[in-house]
């Protein structure tokens, strides 16, 4: 501690403050460490699965459908509930009686509950709970469960769901009282678009398809639970990240008050990116648990559950049209944009659709503009808050369709960008839906990108290499990113005469309380839950500087107990509403605070209240910097002598502001919101390479500009943009929700849903341009997501500059992987020969249509005659015994088996009971054999073709075998099962090379084979 920071704290031996010292220069924009990472890299840091329990606390396992659509038959349950340790199952029957459906966003008749009632919708949908005194317990009695469905038609594209393309590809609705899986459509037209198209040189246009993908954080859910049957109340502790606007849709689905829901947060979370606002149907879910068992429920999410059926970002196709001049100036737009949601509308959603209404024209002056806006539902995973949440979707296919005007025009992408731009002078700019662009000069912060990001160099560079024959491109962007929401934009989606109905929902309300201790510690409290971003630091210096003391003198409080602390449904972790809203609103409460504590301590220091001064740990006159007193002892007056206090006045003890910024209105009866506080510029370029071999894309240089107004904390403003650049690699490149043509999740496992690591990323230039917003208290805007938004396009646009210069005029989808890229810059192979396919004697068994397809073929010698290998085929008790993890096989019928058999496939391992028959059979040559089976897991099948034929030393055993898995089992991924089933056609093989040699396998001498499959977890 310096001199001058002890001597903020002292008081001489006549009672008499010295003199308080110079002004420091303020925390706020200084690059300061964060507070928080101590606790993170020791690793003490509290989480919500590091919490204490209650005694007796259960432990939950969700049963999930292994089915896209299903009818929900039955549920026998009996055998679960009779495994020791198990206390109760929780089905959809309990959901009916004691719970209610959640509401739904949009006006149409469509039910989703926290527990499948009597459909199922996706793969992953919860159809059972199983509460126990362990976890492994409660997991394996899930095995115990036996549900019957019968599958219906899934919807696996927008396209099926509207209906388009051939009848075969029909549409099942999902919810039959809506009777379509188009749920809602809504037209808007702004300006005079027509006029515009009419009169313009030309018109361009792009269809863009935007996949699903999701962020990935390092702590799935985390849902404690507990019922007082006493006051039928709730009380849960989750790593639920808000908005609390859903807090009355999880209360409403309890069917209690929102009082009686008392919702708390762990003081750490590790990571969300909007994810874990999608936590909120398992809070209904493990509340309703704990109130069926009678006991508190805990329910840890593991990572095949949450990549399977979590969240995802809406896929969203988008058909947009520009009408322009000869120079590339833009005269209106036409949109196109259908949103797959996924199975439900879960809560906050439509948002994606309609966060960004406001900013539909990007950071260009288009005054006309004409959008349709639709919505269908599909047998996938609900969408919900993914970071960036529908600003990806919108960039993707408006700066993909600014590269395509100049491409068409024959003009730089980078003259177009700029003679669109909004002027700096039109600032507040308002766009023709309605937003209003609070501050900037986007040409300028373009300019100084150019300059400082060394665009000449690049595009020298780019000639140079095009000359060697190579792949190379630079592409650009230029979105703004808005930031605090506005919660009027959610009721767009309505007409105005249903919102007039409903009322008027408007503002962006953020809380924060600033309280003084009787020592003269300073405390904050905010209800925003904090996964990363640096709250404590942030709010720490902005308090700090209000108050005029240290740093360290601030205690801020992240942890949020609705039942305590002051929030609103506003309330929470997203849109990027930090600094702007939660650090402004603990700015106002902090100052309100200071200014009642300046009124208190007029009258002592003899001088008018706004004279009053707070800096260096002192409070003083500004005439008299002489006169004054600690910090601690004014504070100290409103808790040790109340009475002292000036008539009428408060003691200065507490201050809580509810904050909301003004500009944010309800939507207008034409449909124009400003959906958000304020609006940030980003102008990114980069240059990459593809490798003309293997179709890898390079990333060789990335500038990213951002004008994201004040600056609060310079260091922590660099870390989020480079985690949201890391996010939008992996979008552009490795990440993508795989689903099969039946709606079965093929990429639950980061084998197959690949997550770029910092060898994938490269460290890009960052550029800061400050233009404080007029909006915020303190001039911040949102910085978080911004390149989520920028990012996957500019690296688009690049690719398709680099492959223009091969005469390649598409840009595969995203992502953008080397096959993908393979396949454009390669033509097609010639077909292989015939005789190439086999000796012609094995035809190929029929591939089995849906799921996860598995196919193989390989060949073993054998020392048996043909003879003697056929007997052990069709010996029920030899079949037995060769099947891998086979625990009982009854004969049936003819060459028809029952079979019960335990499988592990890496983190998945269940039973099934399968059906197997041997048909075709040409003793002793050769044989098919199908096989199906169902588990709580999910169901397979396949069929085999063997063929056996003699040989000098035996039989060379050929086989060919087609299989398809789905739920759980397929969700690990194709690498992982075409491993397993490799591994496992070789333990099969081993142990029939064993019988057939008459050298049986010892049972306490496993193989290396076989040491290797339970390293593995492949076998039991």
């Amino acid at each position: 501690m310096t001199a001058t920071q002890t001597a903020a704290h002292t008081i001489d031996s006549e009672g008499v403050s010295p003199p308080p010292p110079p002004a420091a220069a303020p925390f706020v924009g200084r690059a300061m460490p964060r507070v928080e990472d101590a606790a993170l890299l020791t690793g003490v840091a509290r989480y919500a699965d590091d919490l204490p329990v209650k005694p007796g606390t259960l432990h939950a396992a969700i049963l999930r459908s292994p089915h896209a659509h299903a009818d929900l038959l039955d549920i026998d349950f009996a055998a679960a509930l009779a495994v020791p340790g198990v206390a109760a199952v929780v089905t959809g029957a309990d959901a009916k009686r004691l719970a209610s459906a959640f509401l739904v966003g949009i006006r149409a008749p469509m039910e989703h509950w926290c527990l499948a009632i009597d459909r199922v919708r996706h793969v992953g949908e919860p159809v059972a709970v199983v509460l126990a005194d362990s976890r492994y317990v409660a997991e394996d009695a899930l095995d115990r469960i036996e549900v019957r469905y019968r599958a219906l038609p899934p919807v696996t594209s927008i396209a099926q769901a509207l209906g388009e393309g051939s009848a075969e590809e029909g549409s099942e609705p999902l919810h039959p009282a809506v009777g379509s899986n188009l749920v809602n459509s809504r037209s808007f037209r702004y300006g005079d678009p027509e006029a515009a198209f009419a009169r313009a040189a030309r018109t361009v246009s792009v269809e863009v398809e935007y996949p699903r993908n999701s962020c990935t954080p390092m702590e799935c859910f985390v849902v404690l639970a507990d019922y007082d049957a006493a006051e039928d109340a709730y009380e849960v502790l989750s790593n639920f990240s808000g908005p609390f606007a859903v807090h009355p849709v999880m209360a409403r689905a309890l069917n209690v008050p929102g009082s009686r829901l008392r919702l708390k947060t762990p003081p750490h979370s590790g990571g969300s990116f909007g994810n874990k606002q999608a936590v909120f149907p398992y809070v209904v879910l493990m509340g309703l648990c704990a109130r069926v068992a009678g006991r508190p429920v805990k329910w840890v999410e593991d990572r095949l559950e949450h990549l399977m059926a979590a969240t995802s970002a809406t896929a969203r196709r988008m058909r947009i049209e520009a009408a322009v001049e000869p120079d590339g100036r833009v005269l209106a737009l036409r949109m196109e944009q259908t949103e797959d949601c996924g199975a439900y509308l879960r809560a906050p959603e439509p948002a994606s659709l309609y966060r960004n209404h406001g900013n539909l024209t990007g950071a260009y002056d288009i005054p006309n503009l004409a959008v349709t806006n639709r919505i269908v539902v599909t047998n996938k995973t609900p969408t919900g808050l993914n970071r960036g949440f529908g600003g990806g979707q919108l960039y993707y296919g408006l700066e993909r369709l600014m590269n395509r005007v100049a491409a068409e025009l024959g003009l730089d992408p980078l003259d177009v960008i700029r003679r669109n731009l909004v002027a700096a002078d039109a600032m507040p700019y308002r766009t023709a839906s309605g937003g209003t662009l609070d501050s900037g000069d986007y040409r300028a912060t373009l300019e100084q990108a150019v300059r400082e990001g060394a665009l000449d160099a690049l595009k020298a560079r780019r000639e140079a290499l095009r000359a060697e024959g190579r792949l190379y491109g630079i592409g650009y962007a230029a979105v703004v990113e808005p930031s605090i929401s506005n919660m009027g934009y959610i009721t767009t989606v309505l007409t105005a005469g249903e919102r007039r109905k409903a009322g008027p929902k408007n503002g962006a309300q953020a809380t924060a309380s600033v309280a003084v201790d009787p020592t003269g510690g300073v405390s904050v409290t905010v209800a925003s839950a904090p996964q990363g971003q640096g709250h404590r630091t942030v709010l720490a210096q902005v308090v700090a500087d209000i108050f005029g003391l240290r740093f360290e003198d601030i205690r801020v409080n992240t942890d949020l107990d609705t039942g305590k602390d002051a929030w609103s449904i506003a309330s929470g972790n997203y849109s990027s509403r930090f600094a702007g809203a939660v650090a402004g609103a603990a700015q106002v409460a902090a100052t309100r605070l200071r200014d009642r504590m300046a009124t208190l301590v007029a009258g002592q220091l003899n001088c008018r209240a706004e004279d009053v001064r707070f800096a260096g740990g002192k409070v003083f006159s500004d005439a008299n910097p002489d006169n004054g007193l600690s910090f601690s002892r004014v504070a100290a007056a409103g808790h040790w002598a109340p009475g002292t206090l000036p008539d009428g006045q408060e003691a200065a003890l507490r201050e809580t502001a509810f904050w909301t910024p003004e500009p944010l209105k309800a939507p207008t009866d034409a449909d124009h919101i400003n959906s958000s506080a304020c609006y940030g510029f980003i102008f990114d370029f980069c240059g990459v390479e593809i490798d003309r071999t293997t179709g890898a894309v390079r990333i060789d240089r990335y500038v990213t500009m951002h004008d994201a107004g004040r600056l609060l904390n310079p260091l922590l403003v660099e870390g989020q943009i480079l985690g949201g650049f890391a996010h939008a690699v992996g979008t552009a490149l490795y990440e993508e929700y795989a689903y099969g043509d039946d709606g079965r999740f093929l990429s639950g496992t980061f084998a197959d849903y690949l997550v770029p690591t910092a060898c994938e990323v490269p460290v890009p230039v960052i550029l800061h341009r400050e233009s404080p917003s007029p909006v915020t208290p303190l001039g911040a805007k949102g910085v978080g997501e911004g390149n989520c938004m920028s990012t996957p396009v500019c690296l688009a646009n690049a690719v398709a500059d680099a492959l223009s210069a091969d005469g390649v005029n598409e840009v595969p989808s995203l992502p953008i992987t080397p096959a993908k890229l393979a396949a454009l810059i390669h033509p097609p192979e010639p077909p292989r020969p015939a005789s190439a396919a086999g000796s012609g004697k094995t035809p190929p068994p029929a591939s089995v249509k849906g799921g996860r397809g598995l196919t193989g073929e390989g060949s073993r010698e054998v020392p048996a005659t043909p003879e003697q290998v056929w007997a052990i085929l069709l010996d029920p008790r030899e079949l037995a015994a060769l099947l891998p993890g086979c625990e009982a096989l009854d004969l049936v019928g003819p060459n028809a088996y029952r079979a019960e058999v335990v499988v592990g496939i890496g983190p998945v391992r269940g039973r099934y009971t399968a059906q197997v028959a041997l048909s075709d059979l040409d003793p002793p040559s050769a044989l098919t054999l199908t096989g199906s089976g169902t588990s709580a897991l999910g169901s397979g099948s396949g069929t085999g073709h063997v063929m056996l034929e003699r040989t000098a030393t035996g039989t060379r055993v050929t086989y060919r075998y087609s299989a398809s898995v789905g739920g759980k089992v397929a969700a690990v991924g194709g690498r992982m099962l075409d491993s397993a089933s490799r591994l496992l056609i070789g333990q099969f093989f081993e142990k029939l090379v064993a019988r057939a040699g008459g050298a049986e396998v010892p049972a306490n001498s496993p193989s290396l084979l076989t040491r290797l499959l339970r390293l593995l977890g492949f076998n039991r």
